[in-house]
């Protein structure tokens, strides 16, 4: 993820993404792991010089990375994306706002609580954990080897480590996370209701989007060879105390009394989908080794000290 703590430090990535070619150029990488050079010169029908410049800008804002591999042609240079994600603070960071903030991941077979029912099923590297629609292979032991899951009616949720110092509190808690509906939902019914809790709070809903590319997940492992739950997308929950945001966009108030702990000092992180007669297309849930994203559930916790005064951030 790439942070960018007001307005005036992100000005170079702003231009930088202000040019329809580089942005096009972001675009061919989101959708494919890896590109030459060469190769995204002819997909833009352009020539690699004029590329090269394009290219050469996006990795100095850090948006892109090269790589170099020896062939039987001689040197290629392989683009990819270094960042998925863009965070801004629209407040810069000052003495009273200045905060710290520590990362982590939990893998998706890695839940702590959960109840499913059919359809349903769990997907590791290279087979199914169990069998298909069976809810009791959710408590096997090979459960937490799962790099995605799915289900059609109920929760998973997941402990998300408290590493906070003493005499720390949380003022923000970013979530990301790979999630599309079960179903390839190529009908609208077959769209999905997803709803997010913090600690049995609401965090909102996100109603999944018709999913009519089947093309295959770029760490989908070979083996999986179904059309549905090839891959998901990548969205984006921050949550503080003027709201909750997904994708940059207000879905719910919290307010001064929100609560980021339970009472127990943790944090717990449900996804929650009914089966429907208006959505019935379920969740999917990926790993890091499933899907379009090398990544599991990622969480980015900001803290301060309990004494500074109340600070703001704006996510967009």
């Amino acid at each position: 993820m790439l942070q960018i703590n007001g307005l005036s430090e992100g000005l170079e990535i702003f231009k930088a993404l202000g040019s329809e070619v580089r942005m096009k150029i972001v675009e061919l990488l989101s959708e494919n792991e890896e590109m030459s050079l060469n190769e995204i010169a002819s997909s833009l029908k352009l020539t690699s010089g004029a590329v090269t410049s394009h290219i050469r800008k996006l990795e100095e804002c850090g948006i892109i990375q090269i790589s170099q591999q020896h062939t039987s042609h001689g040197l290629r240079k392989n683009c990819s994306l270094r960042e998925t994600q863009l965070l801004l603070n629209v407040y810069p960071a000052s003495e009273e706002r200045v905060t710290k903030a520590y990362e982590t991941e939990v893998p998706v077979g890695h839940y702590s609580d959960y109840s499913v029912r059919p359809g349903c099923g769990l997907a590791g590297l290279n087979s199914l954990i169990g069998t298909v629609d069976d809810p009791r292979c959710f408590a096997w032991p090979e459960r937490v080897e799962a790099e995605m899951l799915w289900f059609h009616d109920g929760f998973v949720e997941y402990r998300i480590p408290n590493l906070l110092p003493e005499g720390q509190r949380i003022v923000q808690v970013t979530l990301s996370f790979e999630v599309s509906s079960a179903d390839q939902a190529v009908l609208e019914q077959s769209r999905s209701d997803i709803l997010f809790y913090l600690n049995g709070q609401p965090l909102g809903h996100w109603l999944t989007v018709l999913q009519t590319d089947p093309a295959k997940g770029i760490y989908t492992p070979m083996w999986w060879n179904r059309p549905e739950r090839q891959h998901g997308y990548l969205k984006m929950l921050v949550v503080n105390e003027i709201g909750v945001f997904l994708d940059g966009v207000k879905i719910e108030e919290t307010g001064s009394g929100w609560s980021f702990l339970d009472e127990n000092g943790e944090m717990k992180l449900r996804f929650e989908v009914l089966s429907t007669e208006d959505y019935s297309g379920g969740i999917a849930l990926y790993g890091s080794r499933f899907g379009n994203y090398s990544q599991n559930i990622h969480a980015r916790v900001h803290y301060m000290p309990e004494e500074l005064p109340e600070i703001s951030h704006i996510a967009v």
